[in-house]
């Protein structure tokens, strides 16, 4: 069984109604909605943060790469050619 705690946030009842609403509408609880969106928000703020490190030894390696022209790639120019799915005739 995983271990959990609790969180507290307060809100104002009108920010409490408009979650509820949320959370009725995408079929969860309350709680469950307002965690799974928290966990979300923070999944994309850390990762917006990232940093990455690339080592001295393999920076003319990266250098070299980052300077190369572009590569066809058959499938996604075909892709690109497509109309949108979502998209109907008119």
């Amino acid at each position: 069984m995983l271990s959990t705690s609790i969180l507290s946030v307060r809100v104002s009842p009108d920010e409490r109604a408009l979650l509820a609403s949320a959370a009725e509408q995408a079929h969860a609880t309350l709680s469950e909605f307002v965690r799974r969106k928290a966990l979300e928000a923070a999944e994309i703020e850390v990762s917006s943060r990232a940093i990455v490190a690339i080592p001295a030894k393999d920076w003319e390696a990266f250098e070299a790469w980052i300077a190369r022209p572009p590569e066809a790639i058959p499938a996604l120019t075909e892709l690109a050619r497509r109309p949108p799915s979502w998209s109907f005739p008119t």
